[in-house]
């Protein structure tokens, strides 16, 4: 199975009052993150990771995740590999990967859907081919690319 995801901000206390979420205190954000992430991803699942992943040190949520991370780097990401932009064929379509939303983005009139977080729960320009995976837009879990094609197709993709 396919995951993407973004935005988790583990070890982020003014996270939670920035983006109102529902947590008391940063260790109740990273337990819920962490358990929501575990119910959901298998040990063999692959996770797109879309940027800011944690505030300082990722590396003991990194051991505690399910799945094989693919990190696409945030502006909060310094102690983290990766690229900031990927593309991707899945599901013989073409998936664009960046922690930000792009106003036009490769192959965008041919089908390609751009995947971003940075918004959180904030609405942007809607466009068809581009889908929000933050965890503030999808109950705080990371989204399949069943779930993703599903919205895309359905014409009910969220732009947040």
């Amino acid at each position: 199975m396919i995951w993407f995801t973004s935005d988790q901000h583990f070890d982020h206390k003014n996270i939670i009052k920035l983006c109102k979420r529902p947590f008391d205190n940063i260790e109740q954000m990273n337990n819920v993150l962490v358990n929501r992430w575990n119910e959901t991803v298998r040990k063999d699942d692959t996770v797109y990771i879309l940027g800011d992943f944690a505030w300082r040190n990722p590396k003991p949520f990194i051991e505690r995740l399910k799945g094989n991370k693919i990190f696409i780097i945030g502006g909060h990401d310094k102690k983290l590999k990766g690229k900031a932009l990927v593309e991707v064929k899945l599901n013989d379509i073409w998936f664009i990967l960046c922690h930000y939303p792009l106003y036009s983005w490769n192959k965008e009139y041919y089908g390609s859907i751009h995947l971003h977080g940075h918004n959180h729960n904030n609405p942007i320009e809607y466009k068809k081919n581009r889908i929000n995976v933050g965890v503030d837009v999808w109950n705080f879990y990371p989204v399949s690319i069943e779930k993703i094609l599903e919205s895309w197709q359905s014409g009910n993709a969220s732009a947040c």
